[in-house]
């Protein structure tokens, strides 16, 4: 699994530093802001770099991180890898204080917040041209008015950036569609989970009266927006049996979003806790993810499938079937040596355990 903190020294003191790891000067609007720290060595298992008088040590080939945004807090052993230069699946953790209680969820929420909107406004200058940023939780938008901020400024600073927020959507208000109007939010992709299309199944997955309703007035607010909207829907026992309901509802009410995923469950957080309860086998039994498919194409809503891997996807669903399974929480199983669709497939989750999982998994020899 690839490491998102790295064992870390030499910071002891003054502020939190958010710096760019460069083997060579660069000329960008990074280095303008003067936050690069240039490799001076790399002995055994640690890169050494520096700015000016001041020197720090990370545990790491220089040739991973180069290019690679951290953070690291004064006298702290580790950095965080707030950006990694060389992965499409960077995620900024806004918050992970959460006002919904989903049965799946992968981060069970927690009480205690720790603001660092600052430092994420550096990394975001800092990024790749053309970086895909994820925004998560946690609930971020129970920081609204920071997150609005950071999504106007960064676009002020960087327009190549575009943002992946996942949100639940119970947040909106009216006054906030003016704001939404402003070009910075042309480049935000709004990722909110419709569960069913009975409030009381929305309602129950998510812990929250009333959930529904509130997902309702919002999509009613967002579609006097230009604003993109991916629908996330995970497959679970309490829910499949809506998915093809669900194409029909998402099709007719909400006809302007951009996309509907369609996710298998993670076995992490919550979703361990409730894998018996919860867990659907597609594997054994596809005929309602694909009913659901089937609507939601016809009616022209891009539906995909998110964390499915091929070998449990019938052969004819397989093109809709996304290598979505961030790169840092992502692996193969030794049956997967040798498939011949390796190459085009997500993998498995990390915390993946094939005793309890997919049991109609199929294998596919190489041409």
């Amino acid at each position: 699994m690839i490491a998102l903190r790295l064992a870390a020294k030499g910071h002891l003191e003054g502020e939190t530093l958010v710096a760019r790891l460069v083997t060579t000067p660069k000329d960008d609007r990074a280095s303008f802001l003067g936050r690069d720290y240039q490799l001076t060595s790399q002995e055994d298992a640690w890169a050494y770099y520096s700015r000016d008088d001041h020197a720090i040590a990370l545990r790491g080939k220089a040739e991973d991180l180069d290019g690679d945004v951290i953070m690291l807090p004064p006298n702290a052993s580790s950095a965080h890898r707030l950006i990694r230069a060389n992965s499409q699946h960077n995620s900024l953790l806004i918050t992970e204080q959460c006002d919904q209680l989903c049965v799946m969820c992968s981060q069970p929420p927690k009480t205690k917040h720790t603001d660092m909107f600052a430092a994420f406004m550096l990394a975001c200058v800092m990024a790749p041209q053309d970086a895909v940023i994820g925004i998560t939780g946690g609930e971020p938008m129970l920081f609204k008015e920071q997150l609005f901020a950071l999504l106007m400024q960064v676009h002020a600073e960087r327009p190549d950036l575009t943002f992946h927020v996942l949100t639940n959507g119970q947040h909106f208000e009216p006054e906030d569609v003016e704001t939404l109007k402003s070009p910075a939010f042309n480049n935000v992709l709004w990722a909110i989970p419709v569960f069913a299309d009975a409030p009381e199944v929305h309602d129950r997955i998510v812990g929250k009266a009333g959930a529904f309703e509130r997902l309702l007035k919002t999509f009613e607010l967002l579609s006097h927006t230009s604003a993109q909207i991916e629908i996330r829907t995970v497959v679970m026992q309490s829910n499949q049996a809506h998915l093809a309901a669900l194409a029909g509802f998402l099709t007719t009410y909400i006809p302007f979003a951009t996309q509907w995923s369609i996710m298998q469950m993670e076995k992490i957080g919550y979703g361990r806790m409730n894998w018996r309860k919860e867990f659907f086998d597609t594997s054994t039994d596809f005929a309602m993810t694909a009913r659901a498919l089937c609507i939601a194409h016809g009616r022209g809503l891009d539906a995909r499938l998110f964390n499915f891997p091929l070998c449990t996807v019938p052969s004819a669903y397989q093109r809709y079937a996304v290598a979505s399974i961030s790169d840092w929480k992502c692996k193969f199983e030794d049956f997967c040596e040798g498939c011949g669709l390796r190459d085009q497939c997500g993998g498995f989750f990390e915390w993946y355990d094939v005793g309890s999982g997919f049991k109609a998994i199929g294998y596919y020899e190489k041409a």
